[in-house]
């Protein structure tokens, strides 16, 4: 079965403002999916602006903030998680389960996540509220295009931009604090106190809020961001989409004649062609030509539609989130089949839980110290006046917890003797709370032979016991 996904975007903008060049300016529209948008996006602002000043206690020696990129020491703080470096490897499995997350939204919804949940739906969103309470509607805003400048209109603009950039500030500002002490810094913009590379850092991201939430705005979701790109390689006609069901809306007539029609037992198509699902799309498609890259699933136009329907006194769900299979199904007059259980979402599932699952094991059996050494490649090994055999090693003990820790070293595999340079011979080692120290250990045997050595660090309460396995040579 070959389908064909539309990627012409200008043609599918609507006629009127595609012809005059103008940009896409979507209607506001009244529904149950509207409002599960403005839901969503009170929540995800919320969670934004609020994280950074949750408190989360630490100990005497760890930031308090909950959610800290603490770049200057390399850290990541989440809540109860602590990333160092050495732990990239759960970052890196949490941005595949991520991914595979997102493939397996697509599987059974299409681009979801773009429609209800990114960043830039949800601040393209924020500043389109904006601008209507300012401006007015979709009508009069393309009534302003091309305007005489009036001192009202000009007073319009200023409010509009000087609100936007405001917003840009307060988001540009709140991602900084991702990365300092909000607290500490929201003190320094008070007082003016801030350093010039947080002051840059925070217009580079008020500038990038502006412009995207403000100026491109379909065009990031249409030709910017990479996830349309791949729509045409996992596409799935089994997802619920946004679809036309065509077979019931076709062919388009008015809503007067349709009803002509159907009184002299004529059929008729529900569709009247009143534009009101292309004029609320915020990226300016029309779902009646078919699947299309550019949808972001956001269903504004299904509200639109159902609201006409209902005006019309026609059945609603003349489009709706429903599979690409089904609207064939429906147009040979057989009875819908919902298959979101399938191989492919059962197999995704059965990935993300895996995957899920095997980061919970890695989160709960890291440690909170390590233990490492590194073999002396020049020379490799010394043989000593008394005809015995030294190796040097150099060992590093990290404490990753946020309280001092000691600990004992000792060695085994091998009937050599053991030496801290520089120790006096102690092999108690100190490590300071976030710290790591690094030893310089020989061992000397008196009939060496080459093989394994196992060097072990166990903390004074005897919980926390380390090994690493390196090598002894022998002459």
């Amino acid at each position: 079965m070959a389908i064909a996904v539309e990627i012409d975007h200008a043609k599918t903008r609507a006629k009127a403002a595609a012809a005059a060049g103008l940009p896409v300016v979507p209607q506001a529209v009244k529904g149950p999916i509207r409002r599960i948008k403005w839901g969503i996006l009170l929540l995800t602002l919320s969670i934004y602006y609020v994280t950074p000043f949750i408190r989360w206690d630490r100990g005497p020696h760890a930031p308090d903030q909950a959610v800290l990129l603490d770049f200057a020491n390399g850290r990541l703080y989440a809540f109860f998680v602590e990333i160092w470096p050495q732990d990239l490897y759960l970052v890196t499995g949490l941005l595949i389960l991520a991914s595979t997350v997102l493939i397996l939204t697509n599987a059974l919804a299409g681009r979801l996540w773009c429609g209800f949940a990114c960043p830039q739906t949800v601040w393209t969103d924020l500043f389109l509220l904006v601008e209507r309470l300012i401006e007015g509607d979709r009508r009069q805003r393309l009534k302003n295009i091309g305007e005489p400048l009036t001192i009202r209109r000009a007073a319009e603009i200023v409010a509009k931009h000087a609100a936007w950039l405001l917003i840009a500030l307060a988001t540009g500002g709140t991602l900084i604090f991702y990365v300092t002490d909000a607290p500490d810094l929201l003190r320094g913009f008070a007082s003016g106190d801030v350093s010039a590379n947080a002051l840059t850092w925070i217009v580079v991201f008020t500038g990038t809020t502006y412009g995207l939430a403000g100026f491109a705005r379909e065009q990031v979701c249409t030709f910017m961001c990479p996830w349309p790109r791949l729509q045409g390689a996992i596409w799935d006609p089994e997802a619920f989409t946004v679809n036309y069901r065509d077979y019931r809306g076709e062919q388009r007539t008015s809503a007067k004649k349709a009803a002509e029609l159907r009184l002299q037992g004529q059929p008729a198509g529900d569709c009247v062609d009143c534009g009101q699902c292309v004029t609320v799309c915020p990226i300016g498609i029309d779902i009646r030509e078919g699947p299309n890259f550019a949808c972001i699933n956001c269903g504004l136009c299904i509200d639109a539609c159902d609201s006409v329907m209902s005006k019309l006194g026609r059945p609603r769900g003349l489009i709706d989130y429903e599979s690409w299979q089904n609207i064939e199904r429906g147009r040979r007059n057989q009875a819908p089949v919902n298959r979101l259980l399938r191989p492919k979402t059962i197999g995704l599932t059965v990935a993300c839980v895996a995957l899920a699952g095997t980061i919970m094991v890695a989160f709960a059996t890291k440690t909170t110290a390590t233990l490492s050494v590194q073999h002396d490649r020049d020379p490799v090994a010394v043989r000593l006046s008394d005809g015995s055999t030294r190796n040097a090693y150099t060992v590093k003990l990290l404490n990753k917890s946020s309280t001092p820790h000691s600990y004992t070293l000792s060695v085994s595999g091998l009937d050599a003797k053991m030496a801290v340079v520089g120790n006096d011979g102690m092999t108690l080692i100190e490590v300071a709370p976030d710290a790591s120290e690094t030893l310089r250990v020989t061992l000397t045997a008196a009939d060496p032979g080459q093989g394994d050595v196992v060097f072990t660090a166990r903390d004074e309460t005897g919980t926390t016991v380390l090994s690493a396995r390196d090598k002894f040579v022998g002459r």
